[in-house]
């Protein structure tokens, strides 16, 4: 039987990863109503878009592509952003996974700066590389986005270079037109040392406030 990308629940101590469903809408919608200026880049639903994100995300998921997650914390138990594995390319077999990109990452502005994205993204990279057996997982964002570069570089991520006019923006008013991706990238081998780092980094809480 071939590969089929189903993203099980991630648990840490301070998110838990869940698959999306629109149980998650009410919450994520007052996610989305939070201060916007860091979405600049990202595609992030106005609250009365959040029903539609979802039926996006759960089409994709049904077409194979994408294992849509909302981020939920531990402690109030709201879904407070959302992320995914998506683009998987298997192995010429067909039924083992080679590569997966983690995206289509957002959270509330009240959430960033307080580790749960490091702790989302180790729960990802380790579920890739210790359950799948990934070679290689791939982050990608606008070239123009800094705050999201930095990010990416924080969890560990090499810069690999930027791809001219790779894929749709995302940017508000730029409908139609093409952007820059930045592209980066952990692979297999580089996972023991971006693990510790991540765990280190966890154990040390959150330094500041993004």
């Amino acid at each position: 039987m071939g590969f089929m990308l189903e993203g099980p629940v991630l648990e840490g101590a301070r998110v838990r990863l869940e698959p999306l469903e629109h149980r998650h809408a009410a919450d994520l919608a007052a996610a989305a109503e939070e201060d916007r200026a860091s979405y600049r880049y990202t595609w992030v639903p106005g609250p009365a878009e959040v029903g539609a994100y979802i039926d996006a995300q759960l089409a994709r998921a049904a077409a194979g592509k994408l294992a849509p997650y909302a981020q939920v914390d531990r402690v109030s138990g709201r879904a407070i952003g959302a992320t995914a594995y998506w683009d998987p390319r298997l192995w010429p077999a067909g039924d083992s996974l080679c590569a997966i990109e983690v995206g289509f990452s957002w959270l509330a502005a009240s959430a960033q700066g307080t580790g749960v994205n490091t702790e989302a993204k180790y729960l990802l990279f380790r579920h890739a590389f210790e359950n799948w057996a990934v070679a290689r997982l791939d982050l990608k964002t606008d070239a123009r986005n800094s705050r999201s570069r930095a990010a990416i570089e924080a969890v560990g991520a090499r810069f690999e270079g930027v791809l001219r006019n790779w894929s749709a923006s995302w940017a508000p008013g730029e409908d139609g037109r093409l952007r820059d991706s930045a592209i980066f990238s952990i692979t297999a081998a580089e996972w023991p040392n971006c693990r510790s780092m991540l765990e280190q980094r966890l154990a040390r809480g959150p330094v500041s406030r993004r």
